[in-house]
């Protein structure tokens, strides 16, 4: 599927189904996903840098990463979306080219890097450059990460900020973790297609999608959950 294709998946109805990304970490959790019947592929960059033997937080070699991508990408017919952090400091030319390469079709980028937010300006031209670069070949969601960072006004930001990603061309705006009341004021001053984070406990897709997200992800909940189940199995089998 092309990036136009998967572009297309973000765009809704009122009432029909939002598109839903549970989160792969590796070629195997990504054919599960695509055999269970989801429209596309999203990496979780959190579960991917921890099976690589790192910690999130743009710890990961950006060659690891881009390797990681591609063997996912190669692993499943569907499309393919990466979480690749804040870009790992490369500059977006270079950034959106070896996307590319791995046979990914979008990305998510955020917009705080070493616990603190970025100045919106500045990502804002980062995010033109990745499109510029880019062209239409990739799917970009931004990530605004006022939910997850002390601000004094979060949704006042978020709004500030997920207008400014538009303006740079970015296809969706994902304020992270917002309550469902807090998202729905978002996507309501914001427009277009809204990614909403659902968790294996609450909130549910459907509630997001009714707060008025119409893709959804979730992060690294999936492999945690994965985790803590194969923690407890452990013990037992000795």
């Amino acid at each position: 599927m092309t990036a136009e294709l998967f572009r297309a998946l973000h765009h809704v109805r009122p009432g029909d189904a939002p598109l839903v990304l549970p989160n792969a970490w590796d070629p195997v959790s990504a054919r599960l996903v695509a055999e269970a019947g989801y429209a596309a592929v999203a990496t979780s960059s959190g579960a991917v840098a921890r099976v690589l033997g790192y910690d999130d937080g743009q710890l990961t070699p950006p060659d690891t990463m881009f390797a990681a991508v591609a063997q996912i990408a190669r692993a499943v017919d569907v499309p393919v979306t990466a979480d690749m952090e804040a870009g790992y400091g490369l500059p977006p030319k270079e950034f959106a080219e070896r996307l590319l390469e791995t046979g990914a079709v979008g990305c998510n980028l955020e917009d705080s890097a070493g616990g603190a937010l970025v100045d919106v300006a500045r990502q804002a031209d980062y995010l033109a450059e990745v499109r510029a670069a880019a062209g239409a070949e990739l799917v970009i969601n931004a990530r605004v990460d006022t939910f997850i960072r002390p601000v004094d006004d979060p949704v006042g930001e978020a709004v500030r900020r997920g207008r400014e990603y538009r303006r740079a061309g970015v296809d969706c705006v994902y304020p992270i973790l917002a309550p469902l009341d807090q998202l729905a004021q978002v996507a309501e001053a914001v427009g277009g297609p809204i990614n909403g984070h659902a968790k294996t406990g609450g909130p549910t897709p459907a509630e997001l999608a009714a707060a008025g997200a119409t893709r959804i992800s979730y992060g690294t909940s999936v492999h945690d959950y994965v985790m803590a189940q194969l923690r407890e199995l452990l013990p037992r089998l000795g």
